[in-house]
């Protein structure tokens, strides 16, 4: 299967190269009360001071939806899960929710998500849903963790706890089972979840982003992981009938593969990188890879988040230069990998 795409486990990235090179280049702004949303949106800050320590990233508007972008992004996403329906291999996009949207209670007073924003996810669901792509409304059971005073995300990291990544999985699961009722595969090649076990660790908002005093300041954090499930390979023998692709979220240090495979009682591969690679070239790397042309999963889910869903393959600033393409380049790329003459 094709391999798990990072050189190094999630707490050794955040202290890497890559990690120390973003470290010169951003400059960390604590917001006060007496800032801005136009002050905010004037500078080079990635990461912003919400209550209680929380920590957030910037690179997301609170104000205004780029419909624009969404409309494009939705229509390379149906191009390609008609591309990939042509090879009967179902997709499945995971569309995940802002940290800034869920935990609206721990940002700064002076900061206002606007009613365009906050329905933002919504719309983007819809419009996926009426181009025929294959989702759900992950929100439902994000909400729900946190209604139960349940950390969504964690507090000085960009990526969501075991908890919320667990229960996305199960709905995942729950949700592919409603669309391809008979999967391939050998039924209990499912992943067992390990034991719980916690690191006490800065998470990567304040590890690359913020200088030693105000890490200091921001304090480390708990992270749930499990340990066994760690250490297991979700690289099987075996065909999967389900791979998952995208950007870090989608990583088994967070739990939400090992999760999928359980529920699923199939085996499952993942391919991710960290980093600002960006969801539209983890999927071309993992269409072109010597590995899906072995192996066709039967479900291919696909990762994006929804702040940064409007964001194409050509989001200069956002994606490393090295992932920057042409939507019309990407497209055609990813056509050609399916075998797709259209």
């Amino acid at each position: 299967m094709y391999p798990i795409q990072s050189t190094k486990p999630y707490p050794e990235f955040i202290q890497s190269e890559f990690a120390l090179a973003w470290k010169k280049r951003i400059v960390f702004v604590v917001l006060s009360a007496a800032c801005s949303m136009a002050a905010q949106a004037d500078t080079n800050t990635l990461v912003f001071l919400g209550k209680d320590n929380w920590l957030f990233p910037a690179w997301g508007s609170l104000t205004k939806v780029d419909m624009q972008g969404i409309d494009q992004s939705v229509e390379l996403i149906k191009q390609t899960k008609e591309a990939l329906q042509a090879l009967d291999i179902n997709l499945e996009l995971l569309l995940q929710s802002d940290k800034s949207l869920i935990h609206q209670d721990m940002l700064p007073d002076n900061i206002r998500v606007s009613a365009e924003v906050d329905g933002r996810y919504q719309t983007i669901l819809k419009k996926l849903q009426a181009s025929g792509v294959s989702c759900f409304d992950s929100s439902i059971v994000l909400k729900k963790l946190k209604q139960d005073d349940k950390n969504v995300f964690y507090r000085t990291d960009q990526h969501w706890t075991l908890a919320a990544a667990e229960a996305s999985a199960q709905a995942t699961a729950d949700h592919i089972k409603t669309q391809v009722p008979s999967l391939k595969g050998q039924a209990g090649s499912g992943k067992p979840l390990g034991t719980l076990s916690t690191e006490s660790r800065y998470g990567d908002l304040a590890d690359i982003f913020l200088t030693p005093e105000q890490r200091k300041q921001v304090g480390r954090e708990r992270f749930s992981v499990r340990k066994s499930a760690l250490n297991q390979n979700l690289i099987d023998e075996e065909q999967a009938p389900v791979h998952v692709t995208g950007p870090s979220l989608a990583q088994p240090y967070f739990g939400y593969p090992q999760k999928l495979s359980n529920a699923l009682d199939r085996s499952v591969s993942v391919n991710w990188k960290p980093g600002n690679i960006g969801q539209w070239v983890m999927l071309l790397e993992y269409l072109e890879s010597d590995d899906f042309k072995k192996n066709h999963p039967q479900v291919l889910v696909w990762q994006i988040s929804e702040a940064t869903f409007a964001n194409g393959p050509n989001a200069v600033g956002l994606w490393n230069n090295a992932s920057l393409m042409p939507a019309d380049v990407w497209l055609k790329r990813v056509k050609a990998a399916l075998g797709s003459k259209s």
